[in-house]
């Protein structure tokens, strides 16, 4: 037995890539919101790869008031249904230069749920939601989730014409990129569940 079956017990059986299960998480509630939209683009473009099953998670299917204030009728859903993700592509935008609350509130009702799993992120503001984006890293990382390096940061003046949602080409290649990094880090990471 090798030192590291010693130390951690008998190795995991690893998955193949193409049962990998990748939440693709909504974090918007917001009326008029545009996250469905891109949910969908990142989605379509996910699905012809055909490296792992991609779900489209929308937190407000979830109905989850803020964490300790009520009873959260969806909250036993919402633990399953992430438990069930071997990574995630988190779809955000920014709300005065952070995630909306809706998106840090799920994040919160759960902990071990996230832990060791891995996660790109696509944003959207006036600045690509870059300053979203550095938010959400910090919480992701303080969850156990290990974020990827390429972020496609969609811009409200290039990527989207009078509130729809129209990407540049160049944004197709930088989802590619930040999957092909999501996907072998999803993997590597399921062996240490």
């Amino acid at each position: 037995m090798n030192f590291l079956n010693k130390l951690f017990g008998k190795k995991k059986e690893v998955k193949d890539m193409a049962e990998l299960n990748i939440g693709i998480i909504l974090g918007s509630t917001r009326e008029g919101r545009v996250s469905p939209q891109v949910g969908q683009w990142v989605k379509e473009i996910a699905d012809k790869r055909g490296d792992a099953n991609y779900t489209i998670i929308d937190i407000a299917d979830y109905d989850l008031p803020l964490l300790g204030t009520a009873e959260a009728p969806g909250a036993q859903a919402w633990s399953e249904i992430v438990a069930k993700q071997d990574g995630f592509v988190f779809i955000t935008q920014e709300y005065n230069h952070s995630i909306t609350g809706a998106l840090k509130n799920a994040l919160d009702y759960l902990r071990v749920e996230w832990n060791n799993k891995a996660a790109g992120i696509v944003s959207y503001g006036s600045v690509g939601g870059a300053r979203a984006a550095e938010h959400l890293r910090g919480i992701l990382g303080e969850l156990l989730v290990a974020d990827v390096r390429v972020h496609p940061a969609l811009s409200l003046f290039t990527d989207f014409e009078n509130g729809e949602f129209k990407p540049k080409e160049v944004q197709t290649d930088s989802v590619n990129q930040m999957l092909d990094q999501v996907i072998p880090w999803s993997k590597a990471l399921y062996t240490i569940r």
